[in-house]
């Protein structure tokens, strides 16, 4: 059964959902992590309070987090259309995804900047540094680890939305998942594809825990 084609296929998966994965996961992070930054410079207890931008950004992400990725995926046919010149296949499935991560990223980043001892903060002013010096130097150093661990869980996160995808023709190991486990019942590719995608996630959990563990001054 796994003739020189069929392994081929698995590796080609492989690459193209490490490929959404990863790529999608950066882009996430671009749009992301300014948008978190901006969620807490702008809260009630933040740098800058301004009710109107923090209800816009907190709209959108409870907006967009509240629809489930298939759905998601779905929806933004369109638009993927327009953006790549296609609906299907691994650099098509990179649009959705980049726009599922990206509101939950901002809450990861939010929530971990809202972990940042308030009396650092104002220690900070007193000795007379911008805002801008506070958010760089202060806010998103303090925060490193928090934030590091939170870019694990996504990525975690975005290779099962990744696999998720191969039901609507996404690439990767859960395309080919769907077509041979389901369309074609042969379970031992799909079993393969299961236990591919649990140890790349695995891989991911290790790396990023050892590197969050190496950065973690206070282990040290």
């Amino acid at each position: 059964m796994f003739d020189e084609k069929v392994i081929q296929m698995i590796l080609e998966g492989i690459r193209d959902t490490l490929y959404m994965t990863l790529v999608s996961t950066a882009f996430g992070y671009i749009i992301g992590l300014p948008f978190g930054i901006v969620l807490n410079v702008t809260r009630k207890d933040g740098l800058k309070p301004n009710k109107i931008i923090y209800g816009i950004g907190d709209f959108i992400c409870n907006i967009v987090r509240s629809i489930p990725f298939l759905i998601l995926l779905i929806l933004l046919i369109p638009f993927t259309r327009l953006v790549v010149g296609q609906s299907y296949g691994s650099t098509a499935t990179i649009v959705p995804l980049v726009i599922c991560a990206a509101p939950y990223i901002a809450r990861v980043v939010e929530s971990s900047l809202n972990e940042v001892d308030a009396g650092v903060i104002e220690a900070a002013k007193a000795m007379g540094a911008s805002d801008l010096q506070i958010i760089f130097k202060v806010l998103l150093v303090e925060a490193r680890i928090s934030l590091f661990t939170g870019a694990t869980i996504t990525t975690g996160l975005l290779l099962g939305y990744s696999a998720m995808s191969g039901t609507v023709g996404g690439g990767g190991l859960g395309d080919i998942a769907v077509r041979y486990g389901y369309y074609r019942w042969q379970t031992d590719i799909m079993l393969v594809t299961v236990v591919l995608l649990i140890l790349i996630f695995q891989i991911i959990q290790n790396i990023g825990t050892r590197l969050s563990a190496r950065i973690d001054h206070r282990k040290h």
